[in-house]
């Protein structure tokens, strides 16, 4: 009989983690810094293309580029450790500050469409494992292959181009109109579009995957066991196959939550909503070395905790693990 022992589980959990972000900061800084471009562009502006050789060289000497890749490194891992991330290049500020102002934004348009898709979902797919092989079955079980295969960036155009130009019903881009930055009336309607491409990108697949779980309960022998004691069909989803089908479908949310983020930050750029998703595609493109790092390091983060939130949850419920 296999003894769970928390402290060397968790302790094992805790360095895969650290051993994950570590690798995943060389491999954005060394990926990052060969990637075509120069970030004194970033820094400097049009005042680059006027500099001599040697102000080139002072300038890359300012911002600690003249050094190796491995000694550049080095020194941004000790400086990190310390809670020391480095400037932005684009901003001239800490990039912590600049991370600040939109994270606030990515975490409203996020968790809207992740409430929005994963209540429905839980919704839509009791009542397919309900009426199994009835009309609503059949639709959501074709419909969710259908919009999984949809990009968030089709998605969002075909949405603008209706409901923003042929009728100028929404807003096609940011979080707020200029000067109603504190109306949250404002602001809501200015994520309806962006959450509505979100939650019709997620919604239907992850009902599928509900009712399939469902369904695998209702084949268990214990529900033939309950029905032979007289419990009624209602009772027995609600009560008993919904309970049990509880870790699951946590388990499926936990992965649910890198796919949401990675379909925000798409969905950002697409209306140049101002979240992180938007911050990373600038900060690529231009090369801002120090706010790419932390973005990537924060999105990781996220990602990893993610699936090791779901990994533990699987072990802890499925006894053949």
């Amino acid at each position: 009989m296999n003894i769970w022992k928390p402290a060397g589980y968790f302790g094992k959990k805790l360095l895969l983690f650290f051993a994950s972000i570590l690798l995943l900061s060389a491999a954005v800084f060394f990926i990052s810094r060969l990637a075509p471009g120069d970030p004194l562009v970033s820094y400097y502006g049009e005042r680059v293309e006027k500099m001599s050789p040697a102000q080139r060289e002072w300038a890359g000497r300012r911002l600690g580029l003249d050094q190796p890749l491995a000694v550049q490194y080095a020194c941004w891992l000790r400086n990190a450790l310390h809670g020391d991330f480095g400037i932005s290049y684009k901003y001239k500020m800490d990039v912590t500050d600049v991370i600040a102002g939109r994270t606030g934004n990515t975490l409203v348009l996020g968790g809207a469409a992740f409430v929005l898709t994963a209540v429905p979902a839980l919704l839509l797919g009791l009542l397919c494992a309900w009426k199994e092989g009835s009309l609503t079955d059949r639709v959501i079980c074709r419909a969710g292959p259908v919009f999984g295969c949809i990009p968030e960036f089709w998605l969002s155009l075909i949405l603008i181009l209706i409901f923003a130009v042929r009728l100028p019903w929404f807003p096609s881009s940011g979080a707020y109109t200029i000067g109603r930055e504190q109306d949250a009336g404002d602001r809501i309607w200015h994520l309806v579009l962006p959450v509505t491409v979100l939650v019709l990108g997620h919604l239907w697949y992850y009902a599928y995957l509900v009712r399939n779980l469902i369904l695998d309960e209702i084949r268990s022998d214990y529900v033939l066991l309950l029905k032979s004691k007289g419990l009624g069909r209602c009772s027995i989803l609600l009560r008993h196959c919904l309970r049990n089908a509880a870790p699951a479908y946590v388990s499926m949310l936990a992965l649910a939550v890198p796919h949401m983020l990675g379909g925000t930050y798409i969905v950002e750029m697409v209306f140049s909503y101002p979240g992180l998703g938007t911050l990373s595609y600038e900060s690529a493109r231009y090369q801002d070395y120090n706010l790419l790092m932390l973005l990537c390091i924060l999105t990781g983060t996220a990602v990893i905790l993610c699936s090791m939130a779901a990994q533990i949850i699987n072990e802890k419920t499925d006894g053949r693990i």
